[in-house]
């Protein structure tokens, strides 16, 4: 009989506790389990592209004058005005395995920006970014933050898509769109 009590009160007190996964990890199970795939990415590029069709797509786009060459040998640029309506910048260049993208590195910045510009401070930039993002794949990012607190990023999954915004330095915010499949295998 006393055991049967031990059993039960065990069993409650497993079923009253509250999880220890955080608003991060239960998002990624529910999508992840949801068996839902999601490869947009912008201007017709997208995750599980092979580099050939992702060059095709930017030389096009090149033509056109909305893609031009970054700053440095391996980035694509483009300008943009933000929904603030600032104008800046966004490059990107995505990262291949087995010749297909899987994550997608991009970098924002406002044009003109100067350390004492408030209106143009990097908190803004992030807000603008999420915002832009909102616009392109739907809200739901949520804030995540590393155990020693030195990190702060806004996170969204929809499927096997996983979409981060954090700070890269004081004048720019980076985003990493990846695909979690391919990811969860190379780490």
């Amino acid at each position: 009989m006393t055991n049967r009590w031990y059993l039960l009160l065990v069993s409650l007190i497993l079923i009253t506790q509250p999880s220890c996964k955080s608003d991060y990890q239960k998002m990624e199970e529910q999508e992840l389990s949801s068996g839902k795939t999601v490869k947009e990415l912008f201007f017709g590029v997208e995750l599980g592209m092979s580099q050939k069709q992702f060059f095709e797509i930017c030389w096009t786009l090149n033509k056109e004058g909305v893609l031009t060459n970054g700053p440095t040998e391996l980035s694509v640029e483009h300008s943009l005005v933000f929904p603030s309506g600032t104008p800046g910048k966004m490059r990107f260049y995505p990262q291949f395995e087995a010749d297909k993208i899987y994550l997608m590195p991009l970098e924002f910045t406002y044009d003109g920006w100067s350390h004492w510009n408030k209106e143009l401070a990097l908190e803004v930039l992030k807000a603008d970014v999420i915002q832009l993002f909102e616009n392109w794949y739907g809200e739901g990012f949520i804030e995540v933050i590393n155990e020693d607190k030195s990190q702060i990023a806004f996170v969204k999954m929809d499927g096997s898509r996983r979409i981060r915004v954090f700070k890269k330095t004081i004048a720019s915010v980076r985003a990493a769109i990846s695909y979690i499949p391919v990811q969860k295998k190379l780490s």
